[in-house]
């Protein structure tokens, strides 16, 4: 089921549960303009985006997420938005199916291990990671070359 409103970031942070501490970026975000799409697949909440310096940081603020992925190009690790993302269970079973994601992707797992597979141009990244209950996990992501 795929939810489709769209929520001003301060009244997110009222609905998530605070499981973690804020992420890096602290700095005040001017919400005028930023919307943040809280989004549910297979029962996992996530938020994806990033465009902009107040949306990216209005994401890096949102709590109650405990995996965070960074999608960039090249050794300046620009943000790009054009990732297909797949998040496995240690048994490969999809657990999230995401196309045109990021840059930012932040996503709320039940504890276990997991594979991420992020695809742009062609080009394939993985990583295994397992996500517990207690802080984020973060995964960078980044493809060689320009956009």
């Amino acid at each position: 089921m795929k939810s489709t409103f769209l929520l001003p970031f301060a009244a997110i942070s009222l609905l998530m549960c605070p499981l973690m501490a804020q992420s890096t970026s602290t700095e005040p975000v001017d919400t005028k303009g930023v919307q943040i799409q809280r989004e549910q697949q297979n029962g996992i909440a996530y938020l994806s985006g990033g465009i902009g310096e107040d949306e990216a940081k209005a994401i890096q603020q949102a709590t109650g997420y405990n995996l965070h992925m960074t999608f960039s190009v090249g050794a300046e690790g620009k943000y790009v938005p054009d990732v297909d993302l797949v998040i496995q269970k240690a048994d490969g079973q999809n657990v999230l199916t995401l196309n045109q994601a990021g840059p930012l992707v932040y996503v709320q797992l039940p504890a276990g291990k997991y594979t991420v597979i992020a695809r742009r141009g062609g080009e394939e990244r993985r990583n295994t990671t397992d996500v517990g209950s207690a802080g984020a996990r973060n995964l960078v992501f980044n493809w060689s070359g320009s956009e």
